[in-house]
């Protein structure tokens, strides 16, 4: 069983790990850049909030809308606008004077983000299969995941040594170089036929906006408080509105039938709790290591290097086993080691000592991650046919955004109102749980697919 990629499955590769890499770099930079970015632009905690998830909402909102319109006009067209647009409201960001005009330019880069994370991986999964998909997806991982945690060293080093605004800069790069080698991919999987529900991708849009105010700005207001309680009532309304229409409409952006597929169903729950832990312990991480224990941004970053090296050892070889023994083991124990990770950061204490009370953390979660990342991702999109690839891969990160969204949204609530080392403690025990929660839904539900179904993929490859 032939994992060896041709050509053209490594240009495809290459072109769906650039294109994530410029949002996953500029998402992941963020954290240690918080601090820096308050200091400047003022506004406390609820700043840095929004900086995050202004960003997410955008992003999680129009994903499924920009899977659709993947699947119609396709990848590589959406790809190119998904580029363009990422690379003009960098510059806006860059450029900020304040804080509602750098919130203003997060938000439309996360919508220019929400078309590039589902066309890029659709890219992979529609072009190549069997064995060589599992190994094309478990490279993905490591680069994609790799720049991700990278990120904070790079950001680190900007903010400590020129500017936070040269932290979202460096994504022109990687852009330029994508959008020429998209020039030598043709878009050969559009359906024209296909008709877009745009109301309900406002519908989605605006349900969840009204939510993330609702949650962010609920510490200001209090729970019971007129603002909070119309925000995410009319958050949840609409958001009702838009699941009601997805029953209705010939085309949804969120097809449900999608879910009668147990392993996307799943796999989907189980990306729900990983993902919320992820960010989660990326945000407190980068700015309780700068505010309490005194780091500067660069040693911040380099915190989580720990966790790179074990992605970038380990994430495509396991990968590559995931593809031959099945998913379920990999995302069952995956978690659990990360959920002891986590627990392990319980070891911080006021006399702060990186070597001892991070460093261990890091390297046991960098491994758990290692273990999960590539066979959840290859389970939930390997178990939906290449036509409708786009979607599944919209709706997997949709899921992965909007628990993200979520659960930096309900920060306040989970530090008990301030980032000290009681709340740290508290987001450590949320985060372990969020994780444990992960592999215990991945164990009861991901089923290993019949290896007779394997090798016939395989050998088309």
């Amino acid at each position: 069983m032939s994992t060896a990629l041709s050509g053209q499955q490594r240009l495809v590769t290459t072109i769906a790990i650039l294109a994530s890499f410029v949002t996953m770099l500029d998402s992941s930079i963020v954290n240690v850049a918080l601090p820096a970015i308050e200091r400047e632009l003022h506004g406390g905690l609820i700043t840095q909030q929004w900086v995050v998830d202004g960003y997410l909402v955008s992003l999680s909102a129009l994903m499924l809308l920009a899977g659709s319109i993947a699947d119609a006009y396709g990848r590589v067209l959406v790809m190119r606008v998904g580029l363009v647009g990422f690379g003009i409201a960098s510059l806006v960001i860059a450029a900020s004077i304040d804080p509602t005009m750098l919130v203003i330019g997060r938000v439309v880069q996360g919508a220019a983000g929400a078309f590039l994370l589902p066309s890029s991986l659709a890219l992979i999964t529609s072009r190549i299969s069997g064995a060589a998909q599992g190994h094309a997806i478990g490279v993905w991982t490591a680069v994609t995941t790799g720049a991700m945690l990278v990120g904070p060293v790079l950001g680190g080093l900007l903010t400590d040594h020129a500017s936070w605004r040269l932290a979202f800069l460096i994504n022109v790069v990687p852009i330029a170089v994508t959008l020429w080698l998209l020039t030598r991919l043709t878009d050969a999987d559009t359906n024209s036929r296909l008709r877009i529900d745009w109301f309900g991708g406002i519908a989605c849009a605006v349900g969840l906006g009204l939510l993330t105010v609702g949650l962010i700005e609920q510490p200001r207001f209090g729970w019971t408080s007129p603002f909070t309680i119309a925000f995410l009532a009319g958050g949840a309304v609409v958001l009702a509105v838009f699941l009601w229409r997805q029953t209705r409409v010939p085309n949804p952006i969120l097809p449900f039938s999608l879910f009668r597929v147990g392993n996307f169903a799943w796999g989907n729950l189980a990306t729900l709790f990983i993902y919320a832990a992820l960010p989660l312990n990326g945000f407190v991480m980068g700015i309780y290591l700068q505010e309490e224990a005194g780091m500067s941004a660069t040693l911040a970053g380099l915190a989580s290097l720990p966790v790179t090296i074990m992605m970038i050892l380990l994430s495509s070889r396991m990968g590559a086993l995931s593809g031959k023994l099945g998913p379920r083991l990999f995302m069952s124990v995956g978690p659990l080691i990360m959920a002891a990770g986590a627990l392990l950061l319980l070891l911080v204490a006021r006399d702060f000592d990186y070597w001892w009370q991070v460093l261990p953390a890091m390297i046991v979660m960098g491994f758990g991650l290692a273990v999960t990342v590539s066979p959840l991702t290859s389970a939930i999109l390997g178990s939906i046919g290449p036509e409708q690839s786009g979607i599944a891969s919209a709706v997997n990160n949709a899921v992965s955004r909007f628990a993200g969204l979520i659960v930096i949204a309900m920060l306040s609530t989970i530090v008990g109102g301030s980032l000290n080392l009681a709340g740290f403690h508290s987001a450590a025990i949320v985060t372990a749980a969020l994780f444990a929660a992960g592999g215990i839904v991945s164990w009861l539900g991901i089923r290993n697919p019949p290896r007779e179904e394997q090798a016939p993929a395989a050998a088309d490859a």
